[in-house]
């Protein structure tokens, strides 16, 4: 007989940071990945922000593996379809401690930011931990279905849902059904925001963003 079992145990992550916090630094971004990125690497396109007025840090996905099957290049992915509901916690219990080690509780000015699968785990934690960035951008990705209306009842932030307007993921019918629940979940400080391009992050419009 097969029987699958549980085990708890202490583990370590890593996460990446992008310029000083200074008494210079108006807004503090924390920005997650999605499948097949590292966090180093995906601070790439925040580089172009004023280096004294932003202060990046990029949670990592715990998950890696290989990309292509090539055994050259690593990516990683914040949760699967296997034992779900386990890895999200997983991540959330690291987010958190990340949180406290970089004194988030007292940034000015936070700013969130979820690309792709990015979406997913960072609207999961603010609702489940009720943390009110200043910002919330939602770059080309998707709401996790078991959140609602009433998970961000305690938010008034600003909401921005930023896509590529070629991207295949971001079809009418996407939109349909997304720009419909979007609303109803982040009814105040909503605005969506379109881009000519793929699936992809716009570093122009993350300027853009950076200096409303």
């Amino acid at each position: 007989m097969m029987n699958e079992k549980q085990v708890s145990y202490q583990t370590v992550n890593t996460y990446s940071t992008l310029n000083e916090q200074t008494e210079k630094t108006e807004n503090v971004w924390v920005v997650f990945h999605g499948i097949g990125y590292l966090s180093k690497y995906f601070l790439k396109y925040f580089r172009h922000l004023n280096q004294e007025k932003n202060y990046i840090i990029a949670p990592q996905a715990p998950s890696k593996y290989y990309l292509n099957g090539k055994y050259e290049h690593v990516g990683a992915s914040w949760a699967t379809r296997e034992n779900t509901q386990q890895e999200i916690q997983n991540a959330l219990a690291y987010l958190d401690e990340v949180y406290e080690n970089e004194g988030l509780k007292n940034a000015k000015n936070l700013v969130f930011f979820g690309y792709s699968q990015g979406v997913s785990v960072v609207t999961r934690w603010m609702a489940q931990r009720q943390i009110k960035p200043s910002m919330l951008i939602l770059n080309s990705g998707r709401i996790p279905s078991e959140l609602k209306p009433s998970d961000f009842a305690f938010f008034e932030g600003q909401v921005k849902f930023v896509y590529g307007t070629e991207d295949p993921f971001i079809d009418k019918d996407f939109l349909a059904s997304e720009e419909m629940r979007i609303k109803e979940l982040f009814p105040k400080n909503l605005k969506f925001v379109p881009f000519n391009g793929g699936h992809e992050v716009n570093q122009q419009v993350i300027i853009k963003l950076a200096g409303e």
